[in-house]
Parts: structure tokens; C-alpha cells; sequence
């Protein structure tokens, strides 16, 4: 009975020994790209910047940010494919900026090829699929403006349907809390992100900086964060603001290629 009791007694020792000699996996989130062990999960931030495609201000100093971006370009304008090629040149990914309907504001803010909620599900389809074509090097699309079309379960489900044809995923921009892009998205098995805030969705340095600064409380409380910014009106601004602020962001986040962050 003794010898049992010492051979029980030495087998769970070398048990718990063997436990201790094995190698602990630290979980994707707990490595850095260095592979360096980290004492938090790794915080992830994407920017997208929209409103590319006639060639606004702004466009150069975006084209040149030391940080991935995801450029959305619009459709069936005068620099469309310019901007889309010289984006993809500079390794930043393409988007296709799709004017939508908003519920409030002026048609020809949308430019040409909208999708509008008057339109039969034949037109959309074709209007979905000419955009797509017309800005190469793209891998998901985004919402121009679209308060109304967003909202649109019959237009979103059209438009998540051709998504899902061309391989391609959707950033809902979220200019709309009645968004149905989200569950669309879900439904037709398309890969779907969301923005978190707009950047500059007033046109002021002193604005811009004020969300700058809303982004970085974010990180603290969020995983991931997605930060919409344009070109145009703002775009020298916020092109400005943002290389001011990209080591700073850097100490607490990794800037990242937006398509990275769909899970």
C-alpha cells in the first residue's frame, strides 16, 4: 500500500513538472507584428479617406501619408482612374466611394451614377456594377453621403448581393443611426465594417483636432477603431492634423490596412 502511495506521489510531481517545461501560446492578440509578447491585446486603428476622383485638395498629401490608408475613390469622374492607379501604386488599398441618396441635401452633390430609391432593381444592379468597373484596384465599397439609400432594405439588399458577386467587402459609413447595411451585410454573407467617427465632417483645424483627440480617448475603450476623413474642402487640414498625430497614435495602436481589420 506504502509503494502505491510513493509511485502515485512521484508520477503527479513529474506531472506537474512536465506542465511547467510546456511552451504557453500567447493568443494572436497578445503579439505584436515583432512578435514581441504584449501585456494587452493589440489595439488597431484603419483611416479611409473619401471623396477621391476630381482631383480635390488635398489629394497629393493623402497619396503621400507614411501610414496605410484606404483611399475612396468616386466613380465616373475626371481623375477616377488616376487616383485609383496612383493609390494602388503607393500601397494604399482602393475603395469604391458609391453616391448614395441622402435625405437631405442637393442630387448633384452625388455626382453621376447615384443610387437613388426611385430606381428599379435592374438599375441598381447595373449602376453598382458600372462603378465597380469603372475604378480599378478596388476591394470594397463604401457610401457616399446615402442617409436615405442606406436606410433602404430593397437598395442594400441589391447592392450587398453584387458585393457578394465581386468579391468584394462593404464600409458602411454610417451616416444614418436607421442603417440597414449592417444586418444586409449579415444576410447575403458579406464581409461588413462600420466607421467609427468622422474627422472632419466640420471644416476647421480646431475640429478636426477635437476628433483627433476623440479617436485617441476611443483607443482606450475600443479594439478597433475606423476614422473617416476626406478630401476636398478639408482635405489639406486633415491631412495635416493626421501626420501630427500619427506617432502619437502609434504609442497606444497600430495604424492598419482597413481589409485587416475584417474578421
Amino acid at each position: 500500500m506504502k509503494r502505491q502511495i510513493c509511485h502515485i506521489l512521484m508520477l503527479s510531481v513529474l506531472i506537474v513538472i512536465g506542465a511547467s517545461s510546456m511552451p504557453i501560446q500567447a493568443s494572436p492578440q497578445e503579439v505584436d507584428p515583432g512578435g514581441v509578447r504584449l501585456a494587452q491585446p493589440i489595439k488597431k486603428v484603419a483611416f479611409v479617406i473619401d471623396d477621391f476622383g476630381n482631383n480635390m485638395a488635398g489629394t497629393k498629401e493623402m497619396m503621400d501619408m507614411s501610414i496605410p490608408l484606404a483611399v475612396a475613390v468616386m466613380p465616373f469622374l475626371p481623375t477616377t482612374q488616376r487616383d485609383a492607379i496612383w493609390a494602388h501604386e503607393k500601397k494604399h488599398e482602393v475603395l469604391v466611394h458609391l453616391p448614395m441618396e441622402p435625405r437631405k441635401g442637393k442630387k448633384h452633390w452625388l455626382g453621376p451614377g447615384a443610387i437613388t430609391t426611385d430606381l428599379s432593381d435592374e438599375e441598381i444592379r447595373s449602376r453598382v456594377n458600372k462603378a465597380i468597373d469603372d475604378v480599378p484596384f478596388a476591394i470594397g465599397v463604401n457610401n457616399h453621403m446615402g442617409s436615405k439609400a442606406t436606410a433602404d432594405p430593397r437598395v442594400m439588399g441589391i447592392i450587398m448581393e453584387v458585393c457578394k458577386e465581386r468579391g468584394l467587402f462593404y464600409l458602411d459609413s454610417r451616416t444614418t443611426s436607421k442603417s440597414v447595411a449592417a444586418l444586409l451585410a449579415q444576410e447575403k454573407g458579406v464581409p461588413f465594417l462600420e466607421n467609427s467617427l468622422f474627422l472632419d465632417d466640420q471644416y476647421t483645424t480646431k475640429h478636426i483636432r477635437k476628433q483627433m483627440e476623440l479617436l485617441c480617448k476611443n483607443i482606450d475603450k475600443q479594439r478597433v477603431c475606423i476614422a473617416i476623413g476626406h478630401v476636398g474642402p478639408p482635405g489639406k487640414k486633415t491631412a495635416r492634423v493626421l501626420r501630427d498625430y500619427i506617432e502619437r497614435i502609434k504609442q497606444d495602436a497600430v495604424i492598419v490596412p482597413l481589409s485587416t481589420l475584417i474578421e
